[in-house]
């Protein structure tokens, strides 16, 4: 679906029922600028030409590896469970305790509601939380997987022997 997709993308962001178009549109920007895919799970919240998902991913639209998919049995089939890092207030494992792997997925829930239970259940040590103060529900979507995604980053850089190319400062 994307005009330059990655020939192997340094992440994957999965939103599955994204509800927000304007937070769909950063998320894909913050993507295109770490080489990460961004997957999203229907139903969405919105139309994939919605102005306001136009207007918060600007003209980085084009350069997005989208992949739009009916479950997020889909992501689990095509990247492997061992993949995928469930983010939820309700995780109990720190993001930052993570090792993130480049070609790992970082999966949020929808806006209102966050990842059913009994995904975080299952996801077991691979469920993470970004931690916050008691005051504060949750973090914007868009908020949250830029911290997310660029921990992963950091994170998997650390660990290469190498830095990686993709990224420049």
């Amino acid at each position: 679906m994307s005009a330059t997709p990655a020939a192997t993308p340094a992440f994957h962001v999965v939103l599955v029922e994204p509800e927000i178009a304007a937070n769909a549109g950063a998320i894909g920007r913050t993507c295109v600028a770490v080489g990460a895919a961004l997957w999203l799970v229907r139903p969405l919240g919105f139309l994939l030409d919605d102005r306001m998902v136009r207007r918060a991913g600007l003209d980085y639209w084009e350069h997005l590896d989208l992949r739009v998919v009916d479950s997020i049995d889909e992501v689990v089939a095509a990247l492997g469970v061992d993949r995928l890092w469930w983010f939820s207030t309700r995780a109990d494992r720190p993001y930052t305790d993570a090792p993130f792997r480049h070609g790992d997925a970082l999966v949020f829930g929808p806006e209102s509601r966050g990842l059913p239970r009994r995904r975080i259940e299952a996801a077991g040590d691979r469920a993470v939380r970004i931690p916050m103060r008691p005051e504060a529900r949750s973090l914007n979507l868009a908020n949250a997987t830029a911290v997310g995604l660029y921990e992963a980053v950091r994170r998997a850089d650390a660990g290469d022997s190498a830095p990686v190319s993709h990224l420049s400062s």
